[in-house]
């Protein structure tokens, strides 16, 4: 028993509190209303922040296919169409003159809007490429100019007086431009759409995993504090630098999930503590000192995960690092400061308005205690049968992951889209209808001073080579030339990327830079492949150092990132047997593009690796109370499951539900960050944290617990500890068991 509880038992009254206890309930009300001001104001800065997100940011802005690309805007503006109007001509040819007369037309007017440039079209230049091969559609193409922000208000303003019908002709407007403009709209109607879905299953749920009313709106109201303070972080960030429209979903997601998750360990915590008869006040010292500090901790190793994102160049990774990081902390802030103040409030009435009592009229109540039992029965069948466990486990997660092995790497492009997005449906036209990839070729920057002769020299090698239907050009303006290089098949397949690298490896007497869709996607996965190793490194040695603080032990660190990256194989081979394959794409509703964006499986590593680490902490934070209390290994990982199994399952469902809500959304790439995070959160809660952590530890047995002299003594003096240490006992396994199930009989907690 502690001195607060004897304290609080014997009527002497609580100790006075410590500093961190002290600074959080001295004034609850007045923080309360400090919290209730801040969020008011957070509303305002916050206000909008996704009209000023972009959606794109795949690119290394380091490359050279970035710098070609910013090169030719700047010397060749016409060079690069952004925007693309399909002309159908029904029946009639593209070539009949009532067409032709309304498609020089619209040609004229749009050259003549403002923020629009480099306006040509197939009637003008009567290029093969700009013609569909059934001769019934062609192309008008032209330039946005101006950022994300600027091309999406042009768009707007121009598309209602171009799409639709004008006379003979019916028009559609597609182009990258256009795609990027459709999937930030769409994206801000899911979003909307899956917090009206998330919110209300998940307060039913609290309710369930609660009981009482009070305590299930507690952690929505931390997650609401999270999401809406992040949404102004993001919205200060971008008069800095530039977001992902995408983080949003991120946001939405950690700021609902990890909320519920510390919010639920912070209350079930102080529910145990008033039901040995603390008063509220010391109640909270308590949870502040032991649940308190594991949520502190479990933000830091989410924080870390979500961290090595900053280390790649890409700009859409580096958003979900700002989204994730500015969430973890508020929600972990909130929920060590906001919720103690408002339990202090509560006092008892946290348990009030229990709403399952309608439901269990007529029947015999449940035994306290039996939920914890149960997983207290758990943990001994698989400490007993440890091996086939251990073993059936591993080879489940490493089979569900094999898919991956066959990955393919690509583009987000217009298949992100739902079908029947207008943008996807031009692209999809040009795709199955024109000759090569309007659009979609490579383009080459030749810089220095060169002759005709050299420049037709230079032509001739690239037309020589396999990859090439033909190679236009050049354009030449000062000492800088422009071609234009069709490959064969699709814009970004195999051939395409060897292309680029035939390009760039050609001995020329002038400089080349080469740009285009597989120069951007050749130079992207160079830039992640080259930092991916420098990431996992930075968070295998923070998660390693953190976890032995927490637990002191060399072994623990490493099966903790050993099994939680072998708890994310299953969403990984998710991700390509789904998504890449196309296995359940007309149940999903999605168009597969036969690729996974290259940058998806970093972001998901990153954020289901952090969030397995979430659950990890809380379980291994628990069997360290317990070792440390009884020294005994066995009793210690049983009790430990016992606590925290049904929290963690409860944690898991809720945090799947938000994801599958993320998950509804009709971007791909939303879809598939949605539904494979809460399968790896489930599996990783389910699988992993049931039943393979018990099987290993009981297989390493009290080496688990090991440590050289030095480090023992840095983790005394460094390391963190939850509750009170007492000397080691040796103990058989299972004693102490019936101690335990005494106690669960005098919890009122029901989580």
């Amino acid at each position: 028993m502690t001195e607060v509880n004897k304290a609080a038992r014997t009527g002497d009254g609580p100790p006075r509190p410590g500093g961190w206890t002290r600074f959080v309930t001295a004034r609850p009300r007045l923080s309360l209303l400090v919290a209730l001001v801040l969020t008011a104001l957070a509303v305002l800065a916050g206000g909008g922040v996704a009209d000023h997100l972009g959606s794109g940011g795949w690119e290394d802005p380091a490359a050279e296919s970035t710098y070609a690309t910013k090169a030719l805007e700047r010397e060749f503006p016409d060079s690069q169409p952004n925007l693309l109007l399909l002309v159908d001509s029904g029946r009639a040819s593209v070539d009949d003159p009532a067409v032709a007369a309304e498609a020089r037309d619209l040609t004229r007017r749009l050259a003549a809007e403002h923020g629009v440039t480099g306006v040509g079209s197939y009637w003008g230049t009567k290029s093969p490429g700009l013609r569909a091969t059934d001769g019934h559609e062609a192309l008008i193409a032209a330039r946005i100019t101006g950022d994300e922000n600027a091309m999406g208000r042009t768009l707007d303003r121009i598309t209602p007086h171009y799409r639709g019908t004008h006379g003979p002709v019916q028009v559609r407007i597609g182009g990258i431009v256009a795609v990027r403009h459709e999937m930030q709209t769409i994206i801000k109607e899911d979003l909307t759409r899956a917090e009206m879905i998330a919110l209300p299953i998940t307060l039913v749920l609290l309710v369930m995993v609660f009981g009482s009313a009070i305590a299930a709106l507690l952690p929505l109201g931390i997650g609401i504090v999270a999401i809406l303070g992040t949404n102004a972080v993001l919205r200060g960030l971008t008069t800095f630098t530039d977001v992902s429209v995408f983080a949003l979903n991120l946001t939405t997601a950690l700021g609902l999930g990890l909320a519920i998750d510390y919010a639920l360990f912070i209350v079930r915590r102080y529910r145990e503590e008033l039901s040995t008869g603390a008063r509220p006040l010391t109640a909270v010292g308590t949870t502040l000192r032991t649940a308190g500090r594991t949520v502190l901790f479990s933000a830091l190793t989410v924080a870390v995960s979500l961290a090595a994102m900053m280390l790649f160049p890409q700009y859409f990774l580096r958003s979900f690092a700002y989204a994730g990081i500015a969430v973890v902390l508020l929600a972990a802030a909130a929920a060590l400061i906001l919720l103690p103040a408002a339990l202090i409030l509560l006092g008892h009435r946290v348990n009030s308005l229990d709403l399952r009592r309608l439901f269990r009229r007529g029947r015999a109540p449940k035994a306290t205690g039996a939920e914890g039992t149960a997983w207290a029965r758990t943990a001994s069948l698989v400490m007993r049968r440890a091996p086939l466990f251990a073993l059936g486990t591993s080879a489940l997660l490493v089979i569900l992951g094999l898919p991956f092995l066959g990955v393919k790497f690509g583009t987000a492009d217009d298949r992100q889209l739902p079908s029947g997005a207008e943008s996807h449906v031009v692209q999809q036209h040009i795709r199955d209808g024109f000759p090569g990839t309007p659009g979609g070729g490579l383009e080459v920057l030749a810089e220095g001073r060169a002759t005709e002769a050299q420049y037709a020299d230079y032509k001739q090698r690239v037309a020589a080579l396999p990859e090439v239907v033909r190679i236009d050009g050049p354009l030449v303006r000062g000492d800088a030339a422009y071609f234009t290089v069709q490959p064969r098949g699709e814009a970004v397949d195999p051939d395409a990327q060897r292309l680029v690298g035939d390009l760039r490896s050609l001995k020329t007497p002038f400089d080349t830079k080469v740009t285009g869709t597989a120069a951007v996607l050749v130079d992207s996965k160079h830039a992640i492949g080259e930092r991916l190793p420098w990431a996992g490194a930075f968070i295998a040695v923070v998660t390693l150092l953190l976890v032995f603080l927490l637990t002191g032990s060399v072994l623990i660190p490493l099966q903790a990132v050993v099994l939680n990256a072998l708890s994310l194989t299953a969403m990984f081979g998710a991700v390509v047997w789904v998504f890449q394959d196309g296995h359940l794409s007309g149940a999903l509703g999605f168009t597969s593009p036969g690729s996974i964006e290259t940058t998806l499986p970093v972001l998901m590593f990153c954020v289901a690796f952090g969030l397995s680490m979430d659950y990890g902490v809380f379980l291994l934070s628990r069997i360290k109370e317990e070792y440390d209390r009884t020294g005994d290994h066995n009793e210690a990982v049983r009790h430990g499951l016992q606590r925290t199994g049904g929290l963690i399952t409860a944690a898991a469902v809720i945090l799947a539900v938000v994801m599958v809500a993320i998950g509804t959304s009709r971007v791909t790439n939303t879809k598939m960050l949605g539904l494979g995070i809460a399968l790896a959160v489930l599996m990783d809660a389910m699988v992993v944290r049931s039943l393979l952590v018990p099987a290993i530890m009981r297989l390493t047995g009290r080496a688990t617990w090991w440590a050289p002299a030095p480090l023992r003594r840095f983790h005394e003096r460094f390391g963190l500890s939850e509750g009170e240490p007492a000397a080691p006992a040796e103990e058989d396994e299972g004693k102490g068991e019936g101690k335990d199930e005494d106690k669960e009989e005098k919890e009122t907690a029901t989580v």
